[in-house]
């Protein structure tokens, strides 16, 4: 499976916001820290706004924020609705199934399979999960050190011990 740019944005702009809690960010302070298009970020903060993701304060001295606690964020929700509902093969779509061989093909069902359980892994996990290292990823940003806070331990760690290491 391949991640639209456009979800590589969203989950890049929830991590910026999830470090940056403490005040209002501008799109234009996000795609300078990722070196980005201010054009792209827009659209994906268009969305998160929305979908009742992010916040968003117009006018002198406005801005975005998260509109929840990056624990309360799952991250197989937010690329859910990033992706969209396309389907990942043809005969996947109803509309679209011009494939000979759907009706006998084993293929359909193995990939249903497996991404939904890429979905439910994912959903194990949360924002605050992606930015438990706070520090060291606000100096890769070039934001200015938030407050130490507590690492947030995952519900969903628990009950998926494999998936205990999120950078595996």
């Amino acid at each position: 499976m391949h991640l639209s740019t456009f979800t590589d944005y969203t989950l890049r702009v929830l991590m910026y916001l999830a470090i940056a809690q403490d005040r209002l960010a501008t799109i234009a302070e996000l795609a300078n820290a990722y070196g980005v298009s201010q054009n792209h970020l827009m659209k994906v903060v268009h969305q998160l706004s929305r979908n009742g993701i992010v916040e968003s304060v117009r006018g002198k001295g406005g801005g975005i924020k998260l509109a929840r606690q990056p624990d309360q964020i799952r991250l197989g929700s937010i690329i859910r609705a990033s992706e969209g509902d396309a389907p990942i093969v043809e005969c996947f779509s109803a509309e679209k199934n011009g494939c000979r061989i759907a009706p006998a093909c084993r293929l359909n069902r193995i990939l249903d399979q497996a991404f939904d359980g890429l979905f439910q892994a994912l959903d194990a996990y949360t924002l605050a999960d992606l930015t438990g290292n706070d520090q060291e990823l606000a100096a890769l940003m070039r934001l200015s050190t938030p407050p130490s806070r507590t690492p947030y331990e995952s519900p969903g760690k628990a009950t998926h011990p494999d998936c205990s290491d999120p950078t595996r």
